[in-house]
């Protein structure tokens, strides 16, 4: 097992990386927080696989514990649901002291911790993820949110979980293209800060789409290690943190534009890295060269590459919403090489609008 630290004084918290971790989550827990009760918000299909291994471990501390299904996919991850699960907590007559935690991917993820933020002004969470692209980026940072009609992720808080628990046991059940997804999240901590790591990708992406038990567990923490230590830097994204949204801005419209189900998570960043380095090509700042890599070690992880039947100026206007848009100017991550990137603070709407048409 891995352990990773996130050091933020007082919210300060470990990342546990391995195998065969579910059933120990509940001494770790235990040992943390000492909780009251324990509720599990989880999805069907994941509490099938995992409810009952990971209750037993809470049952095996005397630790009241109690299972909470909400719907698959991303519509989900909504204030209507998040009433719902207030009302149960309420119900069930949750107190402080009860911990939530988290059995999913980044929608089971997000919902928790925005749920645990604010019921009774902030209760502890744990975050066990089930899905890569939680594990390596949604599980790591505190950000919690949920969605709207016109826009991802728009109403949430910063609240930082007591743990992460991410046994790579899990990624088994996994469907090829939820993985798929997550490795989008990893090439995208390459490009923004480790050279290292994209070229490791660029040798071992048949290795890691063959779920090769050396290269997973390197690429997983590596990540793991990338985003919490950008998070230590800028914990609340006033500036540095905001490098993580490579890609994000445009994936992010894509997403709202298609309804948020057409393509995954990871799918959507995967095209908007695409863009984002044509966008860079195009105001100067990288070569050919990177666009091209960047390009090819998405298509040969089988992730997009090209933009939906989608208007530029819809996209744009969407972009509007994004939560870096300031004074009216769409802010933009930009790449100069691989491992370095540059915050922009405004690019022209033309050029923006010529990047994804190209």
């Amino acid at each position: 097992m891995k352990r990773l630290n996130i050091d933020l004084a007082d919210r300060s918290y470990e990342i546990l990386v391995g195998r065969g971790l579910l059933e120990k989550a509940g001494e770790w827990v235990q040992a943390i927080v000492k909780p009251s009760r324990v509720v599990i918000i989880t999805h069907p299909s994941i509490n099938l696989l995992y409810g009952e291994k990971l209750s037993s471990g809470f049952s095996r501390q005397d630790i009241p514990t109690r299972i909470l299904e909400v719907p698959e996919g991303e519509t989900s991850k909504s204030l209507e649901q998040a009433e719902k699960i207030y009302d149960h907590l309420l119900e069930w007559k949750c107190d402080r002291q009860t911990v939530l935690v988290a059995l999913g991917g980044g929608v089971i993820g997000d919902l928790t911790g925005f749920i645990a933020g604010t019921y009774m002004r902030g209760v502890p969470f744990i975050q066990i993820p089930t899905t890569l692209l939680a594990q390596v980026d949604s599980s790591v940072g505190g950000k919690t949110a949920v969605n709207r009609p016109l826009g991802k992720n728009m109403i949430g808080v910063f609240y930082q979980p007591k743990l992460v628990v991410a046994d790579l046991e899990t990624l088994k059940s996994l469907p090829e293209k939820e993985y798929k997804a997550g490795i989008a999240e990893i090439i995208k901590h390459g490009v923004i800060e480790d050279a290292q790591l994209f070229e490791f990708l660029e040798r071992q992406f048949q290795n890691i789409l063959a779920h090769d038990t050396e290269a997973l567990e390197h690429i997983i923490a590596t990540s793991c290690a990338i985003k919490a230590s950008v998070v230590e830097k800028d914990e609340r994204e006033s500036h540095y943190r905001m490098v993580l949204n490579f890609g994000h801005t445009i994936g992010h419209a894509i997403e709202a534009l298609t309804g948020y189900s057409k393509y995954t998570h990871g799918e959507a960043v995967a095209i908007g890295m695409v863009y984002a380095a044509k966008l860079s090509q195009l105001t100067g700042r990288c070569s050919q060269d990177v666009t091209q890599r960047i390009t090819d070690l998405i298509k040969n992880f089988g992730l997009p590459t090209q933009l939906p039947d989608l208007k530029a100026k819809d996209m744009i206007q969407s972009m509007y919403l994004d939560k870096k848009t300031a004074h009216k100017k769409i802010r933009f991550i930009l790449v100069k090489d691989i491992g370095s990137i540059e915050i922009v603070d405004h690019v022209e709407e033309t050029i923006i609008q010529e990047a994804l048409q190209g």
